[in-house]
Order: structure tokens, then C-alpha cells, then sequence
């Protein structure tokens, strides 16, 4: 017992070090607070302040709580805080002393899902630094290891709920109060959101959809790419796949969806905001097609664990710990921050 605590104490002393650098580079630049003014938006502060109105989402995951309900809408006298630009320079990915081959906690991830996990995406996506940070961030840290398998069928069932892995990550929480039989609600617990992203409706700028409440919505058609979670469009009060209020097309693709959108036979495409710029992005239809203010949903990325873990319990609490105290320190906004950046650079290079 001595000797795990020794190692645990040489751990913590050699993340203080790794930290203290990390925060000694973020202080060359401050957070700036900004008072709106008559006739800004969310993409002419964003043009102001990063040169390119596309790099908005900056300032939303940095005033999260206060744009929520309506994205793009900012009154005379709002307050906002707005980020430091992420830099130019090659993301450096942060140290991980905790990440071992040999660890105490397995975790599962997969890639081909930028800006959030991709093996491919500097520091390996969003989430995954994330994760990390919250890891070391616990009241009693512990070794852990990520592996990564691209097939997501196979994470939830058999590898997570066989228990081959200890957690996984990142996983959308189906409304489970509503839902309680859902196989996600009924086999796994879910952390607190390590991320939460919002889900837009795109349409044609010449459209005249204009999406206010939900009545806005009934009688129209919305494509969303098959294989694509629809617990938002179907949830209690909404229902609108169960009472046939909307017609829900699947397509193969998002890039097909936009097409049916294009062609006419879809009033509107419904996929996150990420999914949905990258898009647009590799179609050339920017100024062609445009997300509407208020979003249709606000749906969090979870780490899970399976109910029948044995320590499952403790294990979510103490990345939970965690995930507060990252969520408290500046050093969370620095990530989220970073990958957006890279995020918005990245898809105008391809």
C-alpha cells in the first residue's frame, strides 16, 4: 500500500508540473468581455474578433447558457465573454502521465467522429482531451488506457456491457425519465455531459422555414442520415414520428440529405451543428443553405458504464469529481476552444 501511494504521489507531482506549463502558455492571451451592440450577431462579433463569422460556435460554448435557447440572437447590452483565438501552431496534444497499456480503468472509444474523438484529429479529438483532463482531475486518480475500435456496433453491446472494458466514450443519453426501457437507459449509467451540442435544422436561405415553436415543424418534411438517433425528434410532448406529425426521410448520407434538400424534396436537414458545417463546407453551399436560429435539440455526450459493472458506481462518481473540477478551471475552455478552431480551420482546407 505504501508503494501505490508513493507512485500515486509521484503521478499527481508530475501532473502539477505538466499543468503548470500548460497554464503558464494559455496566460499569454485574456478572455475578452464584449457588451453587445445595436446590429451585432453572433457572426459579426465572431468576424470582428477571428477575421471569419463561420468561427462563431467559439462564442456560443463560451457563453453556453445565456445563447442556448436561440443561437445566433444577441440583444443591445448583452454580455459576453469571448475566447482567445485558438492559435495557427500545430496542436500540441496534452501530456497524459494516468494513460498506460497496464492500467487499472479500460476505457473505449472509437474514431471517424471529428471534432470529438478521431485518432487522426490533433490530441486525438475533443472528447478524448477531455477525458483525459477529467481523469487527472479526479480526487483519487487512477491508470487508465483508451482503446480504439471503429466499429461502434461493437462497443455498447457485447464489449461494454461483458464488461471487456470498463467505460466508454462518447455516447448520446436517450431521455431515460421518459424511456426507462431503452436498451442504453436500461444496461448503462451515464456521466454528467462531457459536451453538449447542439442540433440544428438547415434549409434553403430562400425558404421562408421559420422555426419558432414546435408547431412550426408539424406537416413538414425533414431528412436526417440513416443510423442517425431520432430520440429528439419523437420525445414526450413532441412525438412527432409516433403521431405522424412530420415526415421523417433517411437518407444514406448527410451529404444526400442536403441534396433532398437542394432538390426540393425536403423541407429541411436535422443533424448537429458540426456534421452540419462540414457539410455545407465540402458542398460549396454556403450562402445556399443556413441553420436556423432556434435548435432543435441540445443533446449531451456522455461516458458510459455498464450497470452490472461492480464498480461502476464508483468509478462514474469519481470521473464525475472529475469532470466538475475540469469543468470549473479555465483549462476546459482552452480545449473546447482549441478544437473548435481547428475544427473551422480544418474544413475550408478541405
Amino acid at each position: 500500500m505504501a508503494f501505490r501511494r508513493n507512485a500515486a504521489a509521484v503521478v499527481v507531482a508530475t501532473l502539477a508540473l505538466t499543468l503548470g506549463i500548460g497554464e503558464a502558455s494559455a496566460q499569454s492571451c485574456t478572455p475578452e468581455d464584449y457588451v453587445v451592440k445595436p446590429g451585432d450577431t453572433v457572426f459579426t462579433i465572431a468576424q470582428t474578433k477571428y477575421g471569419d463569422p463561420e468561427k462563431w460556435t467559439l462564442i456560443y460554448y463560451a457563453n453556453e447558457a445565456a445563447l442556448q435557447s436561440s443561437v445566433f440572437q444577441v440583444a443591445p447590452g448583452d454580455s459576453l465573454r469571448l475566447p482567445c483565438e485558438p492559435g495557427t501552431e500545430k496542436v500540441v496534444e496534452d501530456a497524459t502521465p494516468l494513460r498506460v497499456d497496464n492500467a487499472e480503468l479500460k476505457l473505449l472509444t472509437g474514431g471517424n467522429f471529428a471534432p470529438f474523438t478521431d485518432q487522426d484529429w490533433p490530441g486525438q479529438g475533443m472528447i478524448t482531451e477531455i477525458v483525459n483532463a477529467a481523469m487527472e482531475s479526479t480526487p483519487a486518480p487512477v491508470t487508465y488506457s483508451i482503446t480504439w475500435e471503429d466499429d461502434w456496433s461493437k462497443h455498447l453491446f457485447p464489449a461494454l456491457a461483458e464488461k471487456t472494458f470498463d467505460m466508454g466514450f462518447p455516447w448520446y443519453k436517450p431521455d431515460c425519465d421518459a424511456t426507462p426501457d431503452n436498451e442504453r437507459c436500461a444496461n448503462f449509467h451515464f456521466s454528467d455531459p462531457l459536451v453538449e451540442i447542439l442540433v440544428l435544422l438547415f434549409v434553403k436561405s430562400d425558404s421562408g422555414f421559420d422555426y419558432r415553436d414546435d408547431a412550426d415543424v408539424v406537416g413538414k418534411t425533414l431528412c436526417r442520415p440513416a443510423g442517425y438517433f431520432t430520440h429528439d425528434l419523437d420525445r414526450p410532448g413532441r412525438e412527432w414520428i409516433t403521431k405522424g406529425l412530420i415526415r421523417l426521410v433517411q437518407a444514406e448520407s448527410p451529404q444526400a440529405c442536403f441534396q433532398k434538400l437542394l432538390d426540393g424534396e425536403v423541407d429541411a436537414v436535422t443533424v448537429n451543428v458540426f456534421l452540419g458545417a462540414q457539410t455545407i463546407e465540402e458542398m460549396g453551399l454556403r450562402g445556399r443553405v443556413v441553420p436556423l436560429d432556434k435548435p432543435l435539440a441540445v443533446e449531451g455526450l456522455h461516458v458510459v458504464i455498464s450497470k452490472t459493472h461492480w464498480r461502476g458506481t464508483t468509478f462514474l462518481y469519481r470521473f464525475n469529481a472529475g469532470l466538475a473540477a475540469l469543468k470549473e478551471s479555465e483549462r476546459y475552455g482552452q480545449i473546447v476552444s482549441k478544437h473548435l478552431g481547428v475544427f473551422w480551420d480544418e474544413i475550408k482546407t478541405q
